[in-house]
């Protein structure tokens, strides 16, 4: 998997090069993030702006990454497009992960 990476002092962000992060790419979007951050767990944007779609499995793997982080650093989800945004909003999600509407404002909310 294509995961565009690009790292300033105490961020990393991530943003997945593919349209629909679905059950047929989870496993390979866990482990390129994975293998990016390492153990440096410090922060993590990643960024949705190529993304169209995600299912449940795009979701379980966002929530596995979180655990990853187990404290250590903070995850900020950003770019979401508005069909992505609902359903966190459905299914509640935007209870459980920062999400921010551009690359900026997560950067600036990980500053505070």
């Amino acid at each position: 998997m294509n995961i565009d990476t690009e790292r300033q002092p105490d961020v990393n962000i991530m943003t997945p090069a593919v349209r629909r992060l679905d059950a047929s790419v989870a496993g390979a979007f866990k482990e390129a993030i994975t293998r990016e951050i390492g153990e440096d767990r410090k922060a993590l944007i990643v960024d949705f702006s190529k993304i169209d779609f995600i299912d449940s499995s795009g979701l379980g793997t966002l929530i596995s990454l979180l655990k990853m982080m187990n404290g250590k650093g903070d995850m900020v989800l950003c770019a979401l497009n508005p069909g992505i945004r609902n359903m966190f909003s459905l299914t509640r999600m935007d209870r459980i992960f920062r999400i921010c509407p551009d690359r900026a404002a997560a950067l600036a909310q990980l500053n505070q």
